[in-house]
């Protein structure tokens, strides 16, 4: 081969490889910048998802305290008192007088 051929498949190849490198560079560029999104929206969704857990967790200690008055005494009294109108012996009502 001639110096000329040699040198023109050598400035080939190297345009090739630059070619494909750049072609690589842009790729990963784009995916970079997709994972990079996808991890923000991940970010949003776990701290959605924590807050919605604390809710859940009060909501449970809220139902597990209400659970705890519907069995005791001062539940019973208070429904007997504002669903039936039960009274103790020794407690007195006023009621006001309607105009």
């Amino acid at each position: 081969m001639s110096r000329r051929r040699r040198k023109k498949n050598n400035r080939a190849g190297k345009l090739c490889v630059t070619l494909i490198v750049c072609t690589l560079l842009v790729v990963m560029s784009i995916q970079i910048v997709r994972l990079y999104q996808k991890n923000q929206e991940y970010i949003v969704q776990e701290k959605n998802l924590t807050e919605q857990l604390e809710e859940e967790t009060q909501r449970q200690e809220n139902l597990k305290d209400y659970e705890e008055y519907t069995k005791s005494q001062d539940y019973v009294e208070d429904i007997a008192k504002s669903k039936l109108g039960l009274l103790h012996d020794n407690e007195i009502v006023f009621k006001e007088k309607k105009k």
